[in-house]
């Protein structure tokens, strides 16, 4: 493959709310918008989305939250620059020939020389997107399963046919909205913990609010779980500074009876300090501090037993190569969002639909939560090119993935609609 041409814009989205965690929160996200068109005359168009706070706080509190937008949006762009007239076999490859150069780029242009490389990560979602595009074109198939038995055959076999839907429980979601979810079938929450202040302050906000959440929906019941009782997912990202606090953590949630429904506990620790954590009660996941197949490898090392994989985080080709590196070692994967506008959320659901079932659980599951944050989400729905199909929109919690989703392939190979209108090809 080769890319001849570029062309890049952007759109912003706004939030009905902040989006709070990482003790931080932001009001929008700019979608970035790439165009390409390859050496055979074939043009696609794909998306991202840019995720400052999540991808690296320090460059988020170091500028406006529209000048760390604006950063990673030059960034992608440049990207795009680095990939004409570049030869690649496939989407992975072209990733992995531009991202060093691309990384002292971002560090230059952040002025971070510990930018983290999740940072650059999320700003090459859109090229990675559209050079899949492409790649599908090259290999005249519309077919998720076709690419993936060329490169990664016998790995993401599975096709579920439920996928739950997990609602995302930042701090600010009051717990009537949460009784709601669950009300509405909703029978696993992903609840970020790590809350503002110091250390001392954060475990005692983080303990209140798991004690009021636990109180209020931690007795419902479920067919979908090997417990019988709704199951929960905490995010830390990174905030607990030691293992003595993190164990105080868990010892309040034992107390409370809330230890044995946590099924997924990510990231507790900032990932320089790497703790080892084969010691701690719960399944803990590595997020924020997967960059690469080395890291996965590293953190299944110090006892991590589960991976957290975001085709519209990290891009896809990080996503399938980090997948197939924990799969091959038997530890389970899962995918998470990052606030995706509904054309992203089927980017993350081709994967997920594809991985085996998660210990603790009767069916696949995945993260979304855009339909709880942004303004436009009903217009933002209409222009998915699948707009209508049954498997868009979650039914009492669960996205219900007929032979319509795997023959379409969750429309990721389809026109964009309204954000092909942006660029100039």
């Amino acid at each position: 493959m080769k890319i001849t041409a570029y062309d890049f814009n952007f759109e912003r989205e706004k939030l009905v709310r902040p989006f709070k965690f990482k003790g931080g929160a932001f009001t929008e996200k700019w979608i970035n918008v790439v165009s390409m068109r390859s050496a055979s005359g074939c043009v696609a168009t794909g998306i991202g989305s840019t995720a400052i706070l999540w991808s690296d706080p320090k460059v988020f509190s170091a500028h406006s939250e529209t000048g760390g937008n604006l950063l990673m949006s030059t960034l992608t762009e440049h990207a795009c620059k680095m990939l004409v007239n570049r030869e690649f076999s496939n989407p992975h490859d072209a990733i992995k020939q531009i991202f060093p150069e691309l990384h002292e780029y971002a560090k230059k242009i952040t002025g971070s020389e510990n930018l983290r490389q999740t940072f650059t990560l999320n700003s090459l979602i859109a090229p990675d997107n559209t050079l899949w595009k492409l790649y599908a074109l090259k290999n005249n198939t519309r077919s998720f399963d076709d690419l993936l038995e060329i490169d990664y055959p016998g790995i993401f076999t599975n096709k579920h046919r439920e996928l739950a839907c997990l609602p995302l429980i930042t701090y600010n979601v009051a717990i009537d909205e949460i009784r709601k979810y669950v009300d509405n079938g909703v029978f696993f929450l992903k609840i970020k913990i790590g809350q503002a202040g110091t250390q001392q302050e954060m475990l005692e906000k983080d303990c209140e609010r798991l004690s009021d959440i636990f109180n209020a929906v931690g007795d419902r019941k479920t067919a979908y779980t090997d417990l019988g009782k709704i199951v929960f997912y905490l995010d830390a990202n990174g905030r607990y500074e030691s293992k003595e606090l993190l164990i105080r953590l868990l010892e309040h949630c034992k107390k409370i009876g809330m230890l044995e429904q946590i099924i997924i506990l990510e990231e507790p620790f900032p990932e320089e300090l790497e703790i080892g954590v084969s010691d701690l009660p719960v399944r803990v996941a590595a997020d924020e501090s997967l960059h690469s197949v080395n890291d996965v490898i590293k953190r299944i090392k110090m006892g991590y037993g589960a991976m957290t994989l975001k085709p519209a985080g990290k891009t896809l080709s990080m996503s399938l190569a980090m997948g197939k590196a924990a799969l091959e070692r038997s530890i389970p994967c899962y995918v998470a969002d990052s606030a995706c506008v509904p054309q992203l959320v089927d980017w993350n659901k081709n994967l997920a639909a594809r991985l085996p079932l998660f210990p603790g659980l009767k069916c696949g599951f995945m993260e979304s939560n855009g339909a709880s944050f942004y303004e436009r989400w009903n217009e933002l729905l209409k222009d998915h090119p699948c707009y209508g199909e049954n498997w868009l929109v979650p039914q009492n919690g669960i996205f219900k993935l007929d032979n319509s989703f795997y023959n379409l392939s969750g429309g990721i190979f389809a026109n964009t609609g309204h954000y092909a209108a942006l660029t100039n090809m």
